[in-house]
């Protein structure tokens, strides 16, 4: 098949596009490489596509409308895998305006291009944040989220409203993905394995919000891949449908660092801070319904994950 990847360069994108390549699948990636973080290490995933057989990478921000037009009008693609998204809870508190750009109207042009283009199904990124405040754990599809605490978090709220309204108007078939704190490989700098590993490294002290008292479901980034392709394969979905992706298992924050700490070779020293705005005690997926419908069934624990993500990150910074 002919697959678009938006987010070619991002983490998660670069890990699907990769993936989909190995299967002798076309890919072609967007990407508009902004400097939300540091631009090399996209380029440098970038570059790793570029050498593919059957890749081919499009510079370009989705919020534009004129090129998202020509994007779709052009591409004659078979499916659709929208991972481009203006990340980070702590950054849309600063910087709103991005989010409305990159998460809204970015994910509206994609809509328009399905829908012209008539591409049978959407796969996109939603997010556990989307759930809030919510107390009752672990997390389900079922679950109010009509109460956001982050900007990110409603625009990812909104994707999904969006996404059922195409679905219903124009019998596009959609599928979010609400992904649970994912690391691995070529992962981000602004998520905590990076962050924890880079600080423990140098011998700096670690920011701890909520002074320790957080639970995180993280998931390696093999196993979300792998939800991502069932997303996209997977037969006999509904018209409209939405995945909780995690590993179903929460994990203690300072049991993390402590691991990270054993992987790098150094005692980590921590600062314990408050609660931040936007931020939630606990992230936990139940993951029932991907079971059943992708046979999504995540394998990797912390305990293989997190030696693979700091064996990736002595080799990439050259340690």
């Amino acid at each position: 098949m002919k697959i678009l990847v938006t987010g070619s360069a991002g983490f998660i994108g670069y890990h699907v596009a990769s993936s989909l390549l190995d299967d002798g699948h076309e890919v072609v990636g967007a990407d508009d490489f902004n400097p939300y973080y540091r631009v090399q290490l996209k380029r440098d995933r970038a570059a790793r596509l570029a050498v593919r057989e059957g890749f081919r990478c499009v510079e370009l921000d989705l919020s534009d409308r004129a090129g998202a037009e020509a994007l779709f009008r052009e591409g004659a693609f078979d499916l659709v895998c929208h991972l481009a998204a203006q990340a980070g809870v702590r950054y849309s508190i600063e910087h709103p305006h991005v989010y409305e750009r990159s998460n809204l109207a970015a994910f509206l042009n994609v809509l328009e291009g399905c829908r012209h283009a008539r591409i049978p199904r959407l796969v996109y990124a939603s997010s556990s944040s989307v759930y809030g405040g919510n107390t009752k754990l672990p997390f389900s599809e079922d679950d109010p989220v009509d109460r956001p605490i982050s900007l990110y978090a409603a625009t990812k709220k909104a994707n999904e409203l969006m996404a059922h309204t195409y679905s219903h108007l124009y019998g596009m078939q959609t599928v979010g993905l609400r992904f649970f704190t994912v690391y691995g490989p070529w992962g981000r700098p602004d998520m905590a394995a990076w962050i924890f590993a880079d600080r423990i490294g140098r011998g700096e002290s670690i920011p701890v919000f909520n002074h320790g008292a957080m639970r995180r479901d993280f998931t390696y980034i093999d196993d979300i891949v792998l939800g991502v392709r069932a997303s996209l394969f997977t037969e006999g979905l509904a018209a409209c449908e939405v995945f909780n992706l995690g590993h179903n298992h929460p994990e203690n924050l300072l049991e993390l660092i402590a691991l990270i700490g054993r992987c790098v070779g150094r005692e980590p020293k921590m600062e314990l801070l408050p609660m931040q705005p936007g931020d939630v005690e606990a992230t936990y997926a139940d993951i029932t319904r991907a079971r059943a419908r992708l046979g999504f069934d995540p394998t990797t624990p912390i305990a293989e994950g997190i030696p693979r993500f700091i064996d990736w990150f002595k080799r990439y910074h050259g340690l």
